[in-house]
């Protein structure tokens, strides 16, 4: 793993955490090890990745310590909406850039933020994959690399849009 990779990681975890995703205390102290191997530097970062099976609990707010040093925090808007608009974004960017498994992300998508927004337009491509893809079986006609291509075009046409302003859809 390269330097770039970890802090991504550290990154993408720190987002999942945030959007209510959850994220276990051995992935956190793997992330830090991992970090810490790819040479990123951080005061906490040797603390994090060092804990102990029996030392987990410490292991959210070492990662929060180490995010925080690094420049990482996330903080997403107060706005229920827009932090909902800023997952999807963020999970559709995962899915393009290829660190998302195109079914898992439409699946959260469809589950995590289309329905608390009630199916907006801009979402239901996303969707429509995701149903397609929780539905698939042999006798479909299509294949799955089909549908989770589809998927990642989908993904990719919601982050061409313009981030939607308050919506009332």
């Amino acid at each position: 793993m390269t330097h770039d990779d970890a802090v991504r990681q550290l990154s993408h975890m720190a987002h999942e955490r945030v959007f209510g995703l959850r994220v276990g205390s051995d992935r956190l102290i793997q992330a830090g090890l991992d970090a810490l191997m790819a040479g990123v530097e951080s005061p906490s970062l040797a603390l994090l990745a060092g804990l102990l099976r029996r030392e987990e609990p410490e292991a959210p707010a070492l990662f929060d310590q180490v995010l925080e040093e690094l420049g990482l925090r996330f903080q997403p808007p107060a706005d229920f909406d827009a932090g909902k608009w800023a997952m999807a974004y963020w999970i559709a960017g995962r899915i393009v850039d290829g660190s998302l498994d195109p079914a898992t992300g439409a699946g959260l998508i469809w589950g995590d933020v289309a329905e608390d927004l009630d199916y907006p337009e801009d979402l239901k491509p996303l969707v429509w994959c995701a149903v397609e893809l929780d539905d698939w079986h042999e006798g479909c006609g299509v294949s799955v690399e089909a549908l989770k291509e589809k998927a990642i075009e989908a993904a990719g046409q919601l982050l061409s849009m313009q981030a939607p302003k308050a919506r009332k859809d």
